[in-house]
Order: structure tokens, then C-alpha cells, then sequence
């Protein structure tokens, strides 16, 4: 096949992607509101017969959040996010035999491998644990990062820009990407129980468990990423840093989630450390969006 075929295979099978996560977006808001309608008819019915036992009936009612997977609509759903992260693996790996090269190299590469990793970081998740009730959330947000990436970013193949053409592009934007989906599920885990501890303060939240998991792993591999950055600068420019507004604010990121695990281990979970973990995911997210596109620096290769 020809370089245009494959980047047609790849948009195609991106395009597909994004009609199923489409479905399973409904699939999962109507799962979540059978679930809500569910407990609140629960506890309506422990008031009306006054049981004593109903405690625990009582303390989860409104917690949508910890339902479980099964039900219709979240298993139809988790196939639906299963077979879409599957086309956009395909998609993405599509896109690189086309440009003959890894495919993030651009904004667009980078938001289409991007939200794949997401999908498949919440998938790997999903596997062991009651947090079916965010899959909503979870797949209109990479929606909106495949929309915005479709739409705004798209870019044909091309070649690289001379200064990203190094084999460091493999290392540290690899590791930026892994460390970005798991903060991303980690942010919306960490608003899940801000949202949940706001009602009711709970130690056994399964949304705190899935925030303070995913951020030990990928606080490390962020910390990779920006010294791998470091290393790569000094190739490129002579020096390991420069204070470039990319660099500035992968700092903040690593300065803000640092904080944040320090004051999980120092007193818990205590809402001021999910606030910081928010504080650290906005950055990352301004550090993709705002400083590519807005801030001029040696890294403005954003290909839009």
C-alpha cells in the first residue's frame, strides 16, 4: 500500500472509533442513570419499612459512582470502548507506517495517540474495579480531544521537523503520552471522589484507590519524560535547559503532582492534595493546548 492508502486506512478506522465511543457514551449515561434510579428507589424503600439494617443501603445511596459494571448498558458500553480503543490502536499505528516514522509528531498525532492510551489506561482499569459510573465522562472527554484533534489538527503526512527527527522522540514523547493518559484518569477518578466525599466523606471510595494508584505510576514515568526531555534539549540546542515555556510548565506538572503525592503520604487523602492533583492535570493540559499553540518557544512545532 501507498503512503495516502495507509493514512486513508488510518482516518477511517479513526472515524469508525469515534462512532462507537459515540454509542457507548449513551450506553454508559443510561447505565448510569438505571443505577442512580435503582438506589434511590433502594432507599426509598428502607425508609418506608424503617429497617435498622440499612445503614450501609443509606451510605451509598447517591453513589453512582461505585456501581458495578454489569448491567446492560455498561457491558454493551465497555465492548463498544473496547472495540474503539482496538480501531484507534489500529489508527494510530496505521498513521505510522504511512509517515514511516512514530506517528506523534504533530499535535494531531499526538491528540489521536493520546486519547488511544486514555481508552485503553480506563479499560485496564475497569478490569478490577466499581468505577463503571465514570465511563461517561471518561469517553466524552476523548471525544472531544479526537473531535478537537480531527478537526483542528489534522494534518496530512508529512516529514518531521528537523529537530524532532531523533530517536528521543521515541523516548520521551512515548513516556509523555503514557504519563498523560493515566494523569487524565486520574484527574477524572480525583473529581469523581471530590464530587463523592462533598456528600459523604468515605475511606474506602474506589475512585481515591484508582487517583492514588495511577498517579504513583505515572508521576515516575513524568519524571522519565522531563529529564528525557532534558537530555534530548541538550542534543538539539547545547543546553539541558532553558526555561523554553514547554519546559516551564512540564516543571509545573512535575512540581504540582510531587505536591500532591507528598501530601497524600504526609496526612492521606485530604482534599487539598486532590485539588493539587486537578492544579497538576490543568497544567498538563495547558502545557499541550496553550504553550503549542499560543506561546512561541523553541518547541512551537505543533504542525497547525
Amino acid at each position: 500500500m501507498t503512503s495516502t492508502e495507509l493514512a486513508g486506512l488510518s482516518d477511517r478506522s479513526v472515524m469508525s472509533s469515534m462512532i462507537l465511543l459515540s454509542i457507548a457514551l449513551v450506553a454508559f449515561a443510561i447505565h448510569a442513570a438505571v443505577a442512580r434510579r435503582s438506589l434511590m428507589v433502594e432507599k426509598d424503600a428502607v425508609r418506608s419499612v424503617g429497617v435498622s439494617t440499612s445503614v450501609r443501603v443509606m451510605s451509598d445511596a447517591g453513589h453512582v459512582a461505585s456501581a458495578p459494571v454489569g448491567g446492560a448498558g455498561g457491558r454493551i458500553g465497555t465492548v463498544l470502548m473496547t472495540l474503539a480503543a482496538a480501531g484507534l490502536v489500529l489508527g494510530v499505528v496505521l498513521r505510522g507506517l504511512a509517515a514511516g516514522r512514530v506517528p506523534w509528531g504533530n499535535m494531531y498525532e499526538f491528540g489521536l495517540t493520546g486519547a488511544a492510551a486514555v481508552t485503553v489506561v480506563f479499560l485496564i482499569s475497569l478490569r478490577d474495579r466499581q468505577i463503571v459510573a465514570v465511563s461517561a465522562w471518561v469517553t466524552a472527554l476523548v471525544l472531544v480531544l479526537l473531535g478537537v484533534s480531527v478537526t483542528k489538527f489534522y494534518t496530512p503526512v508529512d516529514d518531521l521537523v528537523p529537530v524532532l527527527n531523533s530517536w528521543w522522540l521515541v523516548v520521551h514523547v512515548a513516556a509523555a503520552i503514557v504519563a498523560g493518559a493515566l494523569f487524565t484518569v486520574g484527574a477524572i477518578a480525583t473529581l469523581a471522589h471530590l464530587v463523592r466525599s462533598r456528600a459523604t466523606p468515605r475511606t474506602d471510595d474506589p475512585y481515591a484507590a484508582l487517583a492514588h494508584s495511577v498517579h504513583l505510576v505515572a508521576f515516575p514515568i513524568w519524571t522519565f519524560a522531563v529529564i528525557a526531555g532534558a537530555v534530548w534539549a541538550e542534543n538539539a540546542w547545547g543546553r539541558y535547559w532553558g526555561w523554553d515555556p514547554k519546559e516551564t510548565w512540564a516543571f509545573i506538572t512535575w512540581v504540582l503532582y510531587a505536591a500532591h503525592l507528598h501530601a497524600m503520604s504526609a496526612a492521606g487523602w485530604r482534599r487539598g492534595a486532590g485539588l493539587l492533583a486537578v492544579a497538576g492535570f490543568l497544567a498538563f493540559v495547558f502545557n499541550f493546548f496553550g504553550v503549542n499553540l499560543w506561546i512561541p518557544g523553541l518547541h512551537s512545532y505543533a504542525g497547525v
